[in-house]
Formats: C-alpha cells, structure tokens, sequence
C-alpha cells in the first residue's frame, strides 16, 4: 500500500485491500507447484505492476487476475464487488481455457488474438500480463523441465518483445535471462562463471572509462550523468551464438550511458566521445531524429575505448531515459494515473496495424508466425513524396509501402522511384529512401508478391486478392462444366438457374445457394454429375462408374506404381506425386498436398509461402509413408570467416553428420567472410536439423542457412 501511496497520494487503496482479501479466500486451499500458497503469486504480481506505477485498477487486477480462471469466481461477482472496470481487465487478462481446441497451436493463437483485442481496448491488460508472466519466470523451477521449456521459449517469441515494443527494458532483460537459464542452463551458469570471474577486472574497467569521459566533458563545459553497466547474459548469449564466438572475444560487453538536460546537448556529448575516440564504422544509430517504433529515443554509438576494447555509448536527454525506462508504463505517473487513449499515442501505431490483420487471418500457424514476427521488427524509416514519414520492418518493399498508401495502390503498382532512378517491387526499403509509387491499370498481384511483401497488411491484401479472383474464376469454369453437362440431357442451364433448381440442389447439398453450388463445381470439389442425379432420373444417366468424384477421377488417372514417391495421399498410396521445388518437403516436415490438374499431386512444405495462397478447395490430406526413404538433394549456405582452414573444418563437420556432399562452391565476400553453398544429400528432416546444427558449432561460422528454389 505504502509503495502505491508513494506516487499516488489520493489514491483509494481501500479497493487494493479488498481486492487481496478476496483473492485470499478463493485461493486459500490451493498451492503453487512449488509448495507455496498460491496467493503469494497474485501479491508477486501485483507487486510488479506497483513498480511500473500503474493505477489502483491495475493492481487490483493483479491480486485478482487468477480468480476467474482458477477458482469458482465469475466475472458478474466481480463486476458487482469491485465495479466494470477492474472486471473487463479481468477478462483481458483471462486466458481462454474453457474452449476445447484441435491443438496446442491453435489454443495458443486465439489466446494471443484475445489479448490483442484487450491490448487494443485498454494497454493495462497487456502490462498486467507482462507482469503475471515476469513473475512466473522468476518461479519456472517448479515446473517440470517441458513446461519450463514451453514457458521459457513462449517468453522468447511474444512476451520479452512484447516487452520491448512497450519500452520496459529491464522487464525484457529479466525474461530474457531467465528464459536462458531454463532453455540452456549449461550456457547460463557459464556465462554467470565468466562474467564473475571478470567481475574486477570489468568494474575497473567502468571506472577507468568514466573518469576519461568525466574529464573530457568538464572540459567541454558539459554536466552530465554517466553510467557504465555490463550486458545481460541473453544479449551475451546472442551475439556469441550470432557470430559463433567465445566469452572472450565479445568485446563490447559493458555499455555507458550518458544522460543530460537537452537534446542540443545530446549532440554536443556525441561529439566530445568521438572527439576523443574513434567509431566504428557502421555502428552509429540516431534514434533521436528517427526514434523507434516504441518511442525509444538515444544516440547509439560504437568506439575504440581504452585498450582497444568496444564500447558501447548511448547518449539521451532525462526525459528520454525515464520513457526509455518505464515505456508506456511512464504515461501513467506523469497523467496523475488518468491512463493512455491509444488513439492519442502515435509509439502505438503498430498495434492498431496488428489488430486490423489479425481479425482477417484465420490459420493458427500463421497467425502466430506472423504475429512473433511483428513483434520486434528492426525498422527503416522512408518518406513519402510530400515529406511523410512512415517506418516498416527491415526488409520491406516497395510492395508494402504501396500497400500502405492505399489498396488499390498496392494491387496495381509496377514499380517505384528512388532518388530519380526506377526499381523493382522487391526493392528493399532503405532508411532516408523517399519512394514515388508508379501504377499500371494492367498490373495486378502475382505470387511472387506474397515472398517479397514483409508486412502483414501488405500479405493479407495479396492473399485477399488472390482468393477473389480464385472464386471469381471457379464460379465461371462451374457456370462452363454445369451448362455442357446439363445441355447432353437437353437441359437449358439459364433456365435451371431462373427458375430455382439449382437454389433447390444447393439447399439439398447442404450449401447456402446456387452461386455457392456452381462455384463448388469449379472447384472440384462436386462434380455435374451430382447435381444431375439431383434434376433427372436414375434411368436417364449415363453408368454408375462414372458418378465418381473429381478427386477420384483424378487419383485414378494418374495412379502409378505404389510407394514409389514415399506418400499417402488421403490414405491412397498409388498417386502420381511431385515434390514442389519453391519448398522442397523433406520426410519428417510437416506437409500439404494439392490437386494438380495433370500432373497429380503437388506436396509442399507447411511452412511454405503457396500454401498459404494456395486454393484451399483443392486441398489433401497427405502424410510420408513410412517406408525407407530415398536421399534427396538439400542446398546449404553456410557464412564463416575468410581464413586457412575453415572450408575444411566445414566439410568435416558435414562428413561426421553422415551426410555426403554432392556440390560444393565457396567465395569470399567483403569483411573477410566466405560464403559457401553446398548440396547434401539428405533423407529425413533430421538429418538436416543434427547436420546444421554441427555446422554452427563450427568455430568461425556466423550463418548456417537450408536454401530454397
């Protein structure tokens, strides 16, 4: 109570008592894994969001948060004892677990699209949920070591960038570090080893740099706060694992923080650091002038500090560092606990962007892929011709700058210009381009849009388009095959279709009305035969053999040899079927088959772009067969340091997997870095996952990538 008082004086902290007495009593007879009373995790969280100095409401719903999902409690009691508001951040918090769900996956989708909505209607829910899963981090040691594991890696792909889109810095660090130490706790306790051993040596080291810089700015007349910290593990941990290096040679392991008055200041401090040190090429940011999506503002810069070591220089005003530190979290404090109209805050942009495509994607597994994606995306910030500033995804195209303009802008643009010159679609946006989209009436979306569009705004339209003219063309090639059948029985479709009928078969069937029938008819998916037997009598067509579907009819055509490809189409093993070359399905990957009008089946990879603008229509089940399977070939690209002897290090490690090269070539590109393309011979998806793995533990290899067509 007294820490609430602390920042909020008036605050009515009668309603947080109350709040823990009730959530006392329903959890009284139930105990957290790890043998304590359960409210002790409720009070944890509450405790959090105290920290983050949220309102009363907010802290209500951390003693309250468990009550509705894990007791007898409804959302009416709590709406009566503790009024609407608390209630509906109650349920925006709730997970949703009275639902059954076909997989974990989908479960995990709705529950992620739930909270987006919440998020959208009120940010407190999502800071509420921050704060419940940095608690359950602290507490994973109770957990056996799969759900460690689940919640760990979870943490990872949505809450730690949650965390960091919202600019609570610490809270991501935190969950970082503790996600490390479930997923791979022989690297956490060695890297807590290495720091600690060093622990003298670096805090000498901080004091060494501070005194230089403290000197140089009392000489320039500059006051200032200056800060030097070490990295948390995790950052450690990625950039070991990024360029496969070791504890000691990752240099720039403690970043200094200088905090001053003003922005002029600001610039002026840059200047006396690279006065005095040399930068580094290439590691300057200024996030001041172009700050992040989250509204994280500083200058970044890397320099040669004492005994040639890295150092990391981030470099901001006091009001930057506070919103910096707090996130959205801040705008509670300084608004005297009013909250924040997300209408009103631009830093939230991306979520009001999330909201608008979420509500339109309905496969699970790209949802979630997409969603983690969003997440945390490096940006690049671009103008438009009358000086607008818009920012997107590392990555983006001039494919999803159209889209963002306008619809229609994106389903006819051909190209764009830049700096006075003309480029492609799959342009990547560079941070300064000012991009003057150029349409075409004859342009429209191809599938090659879906690979070089980044965003999911962009996707979704693509994907939407794409479906319309897919429907567009079946209800057409349908109206074809029904009128050819119909007129072999003297039958007038037009007529058929005025009169009612084809209304009547289609109601018969099951679907909701002609259009819907005669489009299921381009489809495949019913055949002219079937709405005969439904229009003229048994004697009047033509020999049972021939009332077989479509998709039969199509089996039965291309049936070859069985087992011959390693598939199971639809419990059917003598299907002629071929492996898509855009994705190159591995056996062990999951896969989807699709009905190719003569040539079979067509198998992809899940994960593959053109299933996901594939005609859903023509659809199969498909699995491997379970038989021996043939090696196939898989193209690798692995990145390493340009030096004697690494080439061969690399193809020892492919021959020790068991895994033999059919092709290999190897070049060196600038930074002295090689780049080397081999194709292997693999024949299940784990020999590829146990062989790429060797390769990264090469030393010197930075990137190990599997290529495809």
């Amino acid at each position: 109570m007294s820490k609430v008082q602390g920042y909020l004086p008036a605050a009515p902290v009668e309603v947080i008592r109350r709040a823990y007495e009730f959530s006392a009593e329903k959890h009284k007879n139930q105990r957290r894994a790890s043998g304590e009373p359960y409210v002790s995790h409720p009070l944890e969280v509450a405790n959090i969001i105290a920290e983050l100095k949220l309102d009363v409401p907010s802290i209500a719903t951390g003693l309250l948060h468990d009550t509705v999902e894990d007791t007898l409690t409804t959302l009416g009691q709590l709406e009566a004892i503790f009024g609407t508001e608390i209630a509906t951040l109650v349920d925006g918090v709730t997970k949703i677990s009275q639902i059954n769900f076909t997989s974990r996956e989908e479960h995990q989708a709705e529950n992620f699209r739930k909270m987006i909505l919440a998020m959208a209607q009120d940010l407190r829910v999502i800071l509420i949920k921050l704060a419940d899963r940095t608690h359950n981090m602290r507490t994973l040691a109770g957990l056996s070591a799969q759900k460690q594991a689940n919640v760990a890696q979870e943490t990872l792909d949505v809450y730690a960038p949650l965390a960091h889109r919202l600019g609570i810095y610490w809270m991501k660090s935190e969950m970082e570090d503790a996600a490390l130490h479930a997923l791979h706790p022989e690297v956490y306790y060695q890297l807590k080893r290495a720091v600690a051993k060093k622990k003298t040596e670096r805090e000498k080291y901080i004091r060494d740099v501070q005194a230089v810089l403290d000197k140089q700015f009392e000489a320039a007349g500059i006051e200032c706060t200056i800060a030097g910290r070490p990295k948390h593990f995790y950052s450690i941990y990625q950039k070991m694992r990024s360029q496969n290096l070791l504890y000691e040679q990752v240099f720039d392991l403690v970043a200094f923080r200088i905090i001053l008055d003003s922005v002029r200041e600001c610039y002026e401090a840059l200047g006396v650091v690279h006065n005095h040190w040399k930068p580094v090429p290439g590691r300057f940011k200024d996030y001041i002038a172009l700050p992040k999506a989250n509204g994280y503002q500083s200058l970044h810069t890397t320099v040669i500090g004492p005994r040639g070591e890295r150092i990391e220089v981030q470099i901001r005003s006091g009001d930057m560092h506070r919103i910096n530190e707090e996130g959205v979290a801040a705008h509670w404090k300084y608004k005297g606990g009013a909250g924040i109209d997300l209408q009103d805050v631009q830093r939230f942009q991306w979520l009001r962007q999330l909201l608008e495509w979420q509500q339109q994607v309905k496969d699970p597994h790209e949802f979630l892929q997409s969603f983690k994606e969003d997440l945390f995306p490096e940006e690049v910030y671009v103008f438009t011709p009358k000086g607008d500033l818009l920012n997107f995804p590392q990555g983006a195209t001039v494919i999803d700058f159209a889209y963002r303009i306008h619809s229609e802008v994106g389903h006819h643009c051909s190209s764009a210009r830049v700096a006075g010159r003309l480029v492609p679609l799959r342009y990547q946006m560079q941070s300064g381009d000012t991009l003057e989209i150029i349409t075409t009436k004859r342009q429209t979306p191809a599938r090659d849009w879906l690979k070089w569009a980044k965003t999911p705004r962009a996707k979704e339209k693509i994907r939407a388009w794409m479906k319309n003219q897919q429907a567009s063309r079946s209800a057409e090639v349908g109206r074809e095959i029904l009128a050819r059948d119909l007129a072999r029985h003297h039958l007038d479709f037009g007529k058929l279709r005025s009169d009612g009928t084809l209304e009547r078969v289609a109601h018969e069937i099951g679907l909701k009305n002609a259009e819907g029938l005669i489009s299921q008819v381009g489809y495949g998916k019913l055949t002219a035969r079937q709405v005969l037997e439904r229009v003229v009598s048994e004697q009047e067509l033509v020999s049972p053999e021939e009332k077989e579907g479509t998709l039969q009819r199509l089996f039965r055509a291309v049936a070859r040899r069985p087992g011959a490809s390693g598939i199971k189409v639809s419990g059917v093993d003598d299907v002629l079927v071929r492996f898509a070359r855009c994705c190159d399905p591995l056996p062990g990957e999951r896969i989807a088959g699709f009905i190719t009008r003569g040539r079979g089946v067509t198998v992809h990879a899940m994960g593959c772009v053109k299933v996901l603008e594939a005609d859903p229509q023509r659809r199969v089940d498909c699995v491997w067969d379970q038989v021996a399977h043939t090696p196939r070939p898989v193209r690798l690209e692995v990145m390493c340091i340009d030096e004697p002897g690494q080439l061969a290090a690399i193809t020892k490690a492919i021959a020790q997997s068991g895994i033999n090269i059919s092709k290999a070539e190897s070049r060196s590109v600038p930074d002295r870095k090689a780049l080397n393309t081999f194709e292997v011979m693999v024949e299940h998806a784990d020999d590829l996952t146990r062989v790429m793995r060797n390769l990264t533990r090469v030393r010197g290899v930075m990137r190990v990538e599997r290529l495809r067509a």
